[in-house]
């Protein structure tokens, strides 16, 4: 599913952080393999970001007059321009918040909220892990969103 090594590298305020080079394998499909290493390594806090090749994705915005998700299915080869993220966790589970821009054949681009993409080439990522027991979620009525919870 995916192969990593991991580096320690000092913060900005002198402590340590874990940090990973994850690379996902060929057609596997991002988010799960994401969730999957997050939950291996337990990583309750964290960040990601990375690059690779897709050939498809499925995006999500969130119309904030209806507070209604929106799902949109892309299949096509496209070029992960720029993944980026963040780890948390929801009702003890590992919750990812990726968004990831992608760019097409004739150079647009394409991106928004991930729910899932299936790697057509690669994906390196890099995963920091903050070291912190967790930082959790909780549903704002308000907003629609699962935002922190500190």
């Amino acid at each position: 599913m995916y192969k990593y090594k991991k580096v320690n590298v000092a913060s900005p305020l002198g402590d340590w952080n874990e940090r990973y080079v994850l690379s996902i394998d060929n057609h596997e499909e991002i988010m799960a393999a994401l969730a999957d290493f997050c939950k291996k390594k337990k990583i309750k806090a964290g960040d990601i970001t990375g690059i690779g090749a897709i050939s498809e994705a499925t995006f999500r915005f969130l119309d904030p007059a209806t507070k209604q998700y929106v799902d949109k299915v892309f299949e096509e080869q496209m070029e992960i321009t720029n993944l980026t993220g963040n780890i948390s966790s929801k009702e003890g589970e590992v919750y990812l918040h990726v968004h990831l821009t992608c760019s097409r054949r004739d150079y647009t681009c394409v991106g928004g909220h991930l729910l899932k993409a299936r790697i057509n080439g690669a994906c390196e990522l890099l995963v920091t892990d903050f070291g912190l027991t967790s930082v959790g979620r909780r549903f704002d009525p308000e907003t629609g969103l699962n935002l922190y919870d500190f």
